[in-house]
C-alpha cells in the first residue's frame, strides 16, 4: 500500500513530486516509480519519508491510511491541514473554481477530494509564482469598485501571521462563510479584522478558532468593466470643452 499511501499524503501535504524529491534528496522520476509501484524505497528513505509526513514507517505503510486520516484522530489534524488539490497531466496543480453556488458546499467538501475533483479547473499562465491557488466567486457589493460576480484568484496562506495588514484576502469561516475583504491583525492576536472597501459597510472582527483557511488575494477576472469616476471639476471642464466645441460650430456657418 506504500504506493497508494505516498501519493495521498503527497497531495494532503499540497507537495508536487519535484517538492517532495527534494524533500527527501532523492531524484523526481523515484516519486513517479513509488507512486506507482514500480520500485520500492530503501530503508533510509523510507524513514525520511516518515519524518516529513510526520508519522512512524508502520503507519505510513498502513493499508487502511485514507480512512485513518478522514476518521479525524488529534494526531492526524495537529500534523497535517487537510488541503485537497488536483493536478493535471503534467502533475501542475490546477486552480479550481469555487462558484457563488457551491459557496455552502465548500465548507463542507474543501478537504473532500470527490468535491474538488467536480469543481471547474483552468490555469493562468502569468502565475508563476510557488504556491496553491483557488478561484472564488464574490456576490454583493461590499468591495467596490471590485464588482458582484466578479472571480478573486488567491493563494493559499499557511499563517496568516505571514499577511501584512490590508491586504485584501478570501476568508473562509465557520461564522461568515466565503467573504472577500481586506484583513487586519488585532492586537490581542484572537481575531483578524476584516474591512470593506465600501464605506458602507462596517468592519467586523472573526476569531482565528473560526477561521478554515486564508487566500491572499492575487488576481481577479471579471466581465465587468469599472465605471470611471467623474469628479465636478472634471464634469465642468467637459462641459466647456463642448461649449468652446458648439461656438466653434457656429462660427464656421
Amino acid at each position: 500500500m506504500l504506493s497508494t499511501n505516498l501519493k495521498y499524503l503527497r497531495k494532503q501535504l499540497n507537495l508536487t513530486q519535484v517538492q517532495l524529491a527534494e524533500k527527501l534528496e532523492i531524484k523526481r522520476s523515484l516519486i513517479g516509480a513509488y507512486e506507482e509501484g514500480r520500485a520500492e524505497p530503501k530503508l533510509a528513505t523510507l524513514m525520511k519519508m516518515a519524518q516529513v509526513f510526520q508519522l512512524s514507517v508502520d503507519e505510513l505503510i498502513n493499508p487502511d491510511l485514507p480512512n485513518t486520516f478522514k476518521s479525524g484522530s488529534s494526531k492526524r489534524q495537529s500534523n497535517v491541514k487537510v488541503l485537497s488539490i488536483t493536478v493535471d497531466s503534467q502533475d501542475r496543480e490546477n486552480i479550481e473554481l469555487v462558484p457563488y453556488k457551491a459557496s455552502a458546499g465548500y465548507l463542507n467538501g474543501y478537504s473532500d477530494p470527490e468535491f474538488m475533483e467536480e469543481l471547474p479547473k483552468f490555469r493562468l499562465p502569468m502565475i508563476q509564482s510557488p504556491g496553491t491557488y483557488r478561484a472564488f466567486e464574490i456576490k454583493g457589493d461590499s468591495m467596490l469598485p471590485i464588482p458582484s460576480g466578479t472571480v478573486i484568484v488567491g493563494r493559499y496562506v499557511e499563517q496568516w501571521q505571514e499577511i501584512k495588514d490590508g491586504t485584501p484576502c478570501i476568508v473562509v469561516s465557520l461564522q461568515e462563510g466565503i467573504v472577500f475583504k481586506r484583513i487586519y491583525h488585532q492586537q490581542k492576536q484572537t481575531a483578524l479584522r476584516l474591512h470593506s472597501d465600501n464605506p458602507s459597510y462596517a468592519p467586523y472582527d472573526v476569531a482565528l478558532d473560526e477561521i478554515v483557511e486564508l487566500w491572499e488575494a492575487k488576481a481577479y477576472i471579471s466581465t465587468t468593466f469599472p465605471m470611471a469616476e467623474i469628479s465636478l471639476d472634471k464634469l465642468t471642464s467637459l462641459v466647456l470643452d463642448l461649449q468652446q466645441e458648439v461656438k466653434k460650430l457656429k462660427t464656421s456657418k
